[in-house]
């Protein structure tokens, strides 16, 4: 997957592929958050966009098929030549809602540009592969099945039972079965995505109270006039954070909930989240009554977070993330995961990315830290990792006169940097 940016911010152009782990270093204020969160944005949103794009449907005589015969075949290879102009409509929806991913005003965004271009005969070769039966519709209620035709790349679709009963139009058939067809296609090269923002520490303190739509809503009400909806406020609550930053919170707010499911490091790789229990030193506990506690590893105390070290604060997100959410093929987006660290739980916490991509969680962090950088390449040029030079992508922003310069650092078969800009 290569990505695109033209005009954010001080970037005025930048391109760059992800790896199984993507570094992205260089001075402060060169654009490397923006590249992170406008990543983000797009890996985050890209399904409530499918329903809105107008160009390269599925053929409507195979709508027709569907709705006429209660089933339907549909050529995944003859839609996905047609992949380029999805994603360029894509990414143009995407674009035009980027004043809302950065909370910022529409006119900083009026000339940018976001791309994602994929390869296709990549993607030839895994829609080829694909084998599934699922039931697709609204949660409750599914309106037709979907299952690949043997090892072809043939898709059959099939209403479960007559229009009339699943009381559906033909309108909103129309509009599921392309949504199915492009999130069967896209969702295997756009993986899930998890971010820990700059902001994760102070949330860590205040997560009970960072809900944004009730202290929005709640300051509002009171001095709004009589004539005020209050929905209206509701709905524009969360316009004043940038949606990494409202995911990130988000996901601290609800720990209680996400306590509730185990990740498949907990149940197949235990051994991962020990070495992560000994860079914070402990580990945290969410009790019945929903506190939230951090256990020091060797003492009989139950720390919150307000009496916890900085470490602890900032790796929250990051611990509950690897126990209870992360999927293989997942990409997870570390905003400095330097912060608050000291330089040996640096070059640690740089051994734990590298066990987490060879297990299938892709990493892409922006950092300062020289520590985080060299344990990464130190570890492939002594063999103890099972990653390659190649899995591992290093892109420097460079400072120039007017504008910000993107190095793509490239890495010898030994894990040494090549040709790194001065500085």
């Amino acid at each position: 997957m290569k990505i695109r940016l033209k005009n954010f911010g001080i970037l005025k152009q930048a391109e760059f592929e992800l790896g199984d782990i993507t570094i992205i270093c260089g001075e402060n204020n060169t654009g490397k958050t923006y590249a992170a969160y406008a990543l983000f944005g797009f890996l985050n949103t890209w399904r409530r966009n499918i329903d809105l794009i107008k160009s390269a449907r599925v053929s409507q005589q195979a709508i027709k098929n569907l709705l006429n015969d209660g089933v339907t075949q549909i050529d995944l290879i003859e839609h996905i030549q047609n992949i380029d102009s999805i994603l360029k409509e894509m990414c143009s929806i995407y674009t035009r809602k980027l004043s809302r991913i950065f909370a910022a005003t529409e006119d900083r965004f009026w000339n940018s540009r976001f791309q994602i271009s994929l390869n296709l005969e990549t993607l030839s070769e895994t829609v080829r592969s694909m084998s599934f039966k699922i039931k697709a519709g609204s949660r409750n209620h599914p309106f037709f099945s979907v299952s690949t035709v043997g090892k072809s790349a043939q898709l059959e679709i099939s209403l479960l039972g007559e229009k009339q009963e699943v009381n559906i139009s033909d309108s909103r058939v129309k509009e599921l079965v392309n949504y199915t067809v492009n999130e069967m296609v896209f969702s295997q090269f756009f993986p899930d995505t998890y971010i820990a923002s700059t902001e994760r520490t102070g949330a860590a303190i205040f997560r009970k109270e960072l809900n944004f739509a009730r202290n929005r809503l709640l300051k509002e009400m009171s001095r709004a006039d009589d004539d005020v909806d209050p929905l209206d406020l509701l709905f524009e609550s969360y316009q004043d954070y940038a949606l990494p930053v409202e995911c990130n919170v988000d996901f601290t707010r609800k720990l209680e909930k996400h306590v509730k499911h185990t990740s498949f490091l907990e149940e197949k790789h235990p051994e991962l989240l020990a070495k992560f229990a000994d860079i914070i030193g402990g580990t945290y506990n969410v009790d019945r009554n929903g506190e939230l506690r951090f256990l020091p590893k060797g003492k009989r105390l139950r720390l919150t977070m307000g009496e916890s070290s900085s470490s602890v604060r900032s790796m929250l997100d990051i611990g509950f993330y690897l126990r209870h959410a992360a999927e293989v093929g997942d990409l997870l987006i570390i905003d400095e995961p330097e912060l608050n660290l000291h330089p040996e739980n640096q070059r640690r916490i740089a051994r734990l990315f590298a066990s987490l991509a060879n297990l299938g969680v892709k990493i892409l962090i922006t950092t300062h830290s020289d520590y985080i950088i060299d344990r990464i390449l130190l570890d492939i040029r002594d063999k103890r990792t099972d990653l390659n030079p190649e899995d591992v992508s290093i892109l420097y922003f460079e400072r120039g006169d007017r504008d910000v310069t993107i190095h793509s650092i490239r890495i010898d078969a030994e894990g040494k940097i090549l040709d790194a800009p001065e500085g």
